[in-house]
């Protein structure tokens, strides 16, 4: 049986945590003005951004019509929203903007300020959200941890053992 696709898996598996690891390290780091890592929990932005995708979302200086943005308060009981600029009003010099998720029926019911709005989405990674809520748990923490380091424990024990064995097979002289 050949190790090459496990070798393939097993680099994009760690290429993939590493990748993870460090959007989330930089993220939450106190820049002004620093991208944020976010996931998304429903599916109001279906088909564009499905359920459990993770958006990376930086602040701008201007939104507009057709902007997907990040909104809302952040917290351990508040969960931001990503919506797509709807409309926008003017109230007195500053702009006011009305969301809409893509599969929703009628815009939001809330008006949005600049100041309300985290970002707006850079990009988006199907799925990914669904490893990063896991890894934020206790549980799914030690997974991502252990679950590597296990399987490098096991690659580096490998090839000691055989250079081991190379060490010991006798060497024939000409």
């Amino acid at each position: 049986m050949s190790t090459k696709p496990f070798k393939i898996i097993y680099y994009v598996f760690l290429g993939a945590i590493a990748v993870i690891a460090i959007l989330l390290v930089v993220s939450v780091l106190p820049i002004t003005g620093n991208f944020k890592v976010l996931t998304v929990l429903s599916g109001s932005m279906e088909p564009v951004i499905h359920t459990g995708s993770v958006v990376v979302v930086k602040p701008s200086d201007s939104y507009k019509i057709g902007d997907i943005i990040t909104f809302g308060e952040m917290g351990k009981t508040k969960t931001p929203i990503t919506h797509r600029i709807y409309e926008m009003k003017v109230q007195g010099s500053q702009p006011v903007y009305i969301t809409k998720g893509d599969a929703n029926n009628a815009p939001d019911q809330k008006e949005i300020t600049g100041k309300d709005i985290v970002g707006k989405v850079l990009f988006d990674v199907p799925y990914v959200g669904y490893a990063v809520e896991t890894a934020r748990k206790p549980l799914g923490f030690m997974l991502i941890i252990i679950v590597p380091a296990v399987i490098i424990i096991y690659d580096e024990g490998k090839k000691i053992w055989r250079e081991i064995k190379k060490k010991k097979e006798p060497t024939i002289n000409s």
